[in-house]
């Protein structure tokens, strides 16, 4: 299944017990191409979420989700210009057909999900917030090395070059993160909102994979 993020928010199950759950809009998926292993040379379910407006799809794309705007007998101009293609493969032959409708309902309270978004991007940033060093000494005459890297111990490595993997300054977030066993609060077919109980990375909005 694919959502977007909404927020983060608290749940108080029949027990009285609050969760802390984040709050997922998703789908319907409209299935916009199948994959065999006859054809493809393995099995697999393309699916399309989202809408975005018709101006800004270019005609392969457009030309590409056209049967499954044919199959879900979606308005020509009205549907079907997805904003997000994914595929998801499958171990056995699939039982969808282009056009298929998926939503939420296929998940209940109880299940154990895996997911899967985008972190939020930090920009570049020091040793300190990226990687944890815990800086120079406060003490002792240092002025300015408060948060600084220190030593990376690069002289006697082939000319003084910095070795691959090196924990230094650089890009933070933006990452691909997956977070496994988390759990199903509550499912709301008829808003299409599910709520999974733990944090969920990235921003508002951004886009979400819900795995069994």
């Amino acid at each position: 299944m694919l959502g977007t993020k909404v927020n983060m928010t608290q749940i108080f199950d029949d027990k009285g017990v609050v969760h802390p759950v984040t709050a997922l809009k998703a789908g319907p998926l409209t299935v916009t191409q199948i994959k065999t292993v006859k054809s493809d040379g393995y099995n697999a379910v393309q699916v399309g979420f989202g809408t975005r407006n018709a101006k800004n799809i270019n005609k392969p794309m457009t030309g590409h989700m056209k049967p499954a705007r044919l199959a879900s007998q979606l308005e020509a101009g009205g549907g079907g210009n997805f904003m997000y293609l994914r595929e998801f493969r499958l171990e056995g032959e699939p039982s969808f057909k282009v056009g298929d409708s998926i939503d939420i309902s296929t998940f209940a309270v109880g299940d154990k999900v895996v997911v899967s978004s985008t972190s939020k991007g930090k920009g570049f940033q020091g040793v300190v917030k990226r990687h944890g060093f815990h800086g120079g000494p406060r003490s002792h005459g240092q002025k300015h090395s408060e948060r600084e890297p220190g030593s990376i111990g690069g002289g006697g490595r082939d000319g003084g070059r910095v070795v691959k993997g090196k924990r230094m300054a650089g890009r933070m977030g933006g990452d691909r993160i997956t977070s496994k066993g988390l759990t199903v609060v509550s499912v709301l077919p008829e808003t299409g909102e599910i709520f999974i109980r733990g944090a969920v990375a990235g921003r508002r909005g951004t886009l979400v994979e819900i795995r069994i």
